[in-house]
């Protein structure tokens, strides 16, 4: 199906636009991933620090047919545009709010996508006017729901992507 004011498409759901400060993340069919648990996990980040895009509200989309986690609209903006000077900056805030999470039990899990999926490495990880902030937390994961190894593990891999990651930024 074709959706009107279609922004992106992810690996198992679709976005669009609803105004000027708000998406709504579709979940229609058997997408593969809950919604209740997405909501969940983006106002845990939330009630941490403001990296992760600001869970609004769930809501039901009559035209469309489909369940929507809405968030605030995030305004990308190409990071190659700024000095090196400016993006170590930008990176430094971006780990310690990282750590931040981590620290108070939520990992994202998906700093670099895998290689079987489209789109560039880094895609979750937009620069806006108020710094790097994260988006899609499908597959993230609070320490409560998933015990001190799992969450742990889970943290060393995102901080080997975040080597990666700083990598990229800084240097591309």
């Amino acid at each position: 199906m074709t959706y009107p004011r279609l922004l992106s498409s992810g690996a198992n759901n679709k976005v669009i636009v609803l105004s000027e400060s708000e998406v709504g993340k579709l979940f229609t069919g058997d997408t593969r991933s809950d919604i209740g648990s997405e909501a969940e996990k983006l106002q845990y980040a939330n009630r941490i620090n403001t990296l992760v895009a600001q869970f609004i509200r769930l809501e039901f989309n009559d035209d469309i047919q489909a369940e929507m986690l809405v968030m605030e609209r995030i305004y990308p903006i190409d990071f190659r545009a700024y000095e090196v000077e400016r993006r170590e900056l930008w990176l430094s805030v971006f780990f310690d709010e990282i750590f931040q999470l981590h620290k108070n039990g939520f990992v994202h899990r998906d700093i670099r996508r895998p290689s079987d999926i489209g789109g560039q490495a880094f895609d979750n990880i937009l620069l806006t006017e108020k710094g790097l902030r994260l988006i899609d937390v499908g597959i993230s994961a609070i320490r409560d729901k998933v015990g001190d190894t799992i969450f742990n593990k889970y943290v060393e891999i995102e901080n080997d992507e975040l080597k990666q990651f700083a990598e990229y930024f800084i240097n591309r």
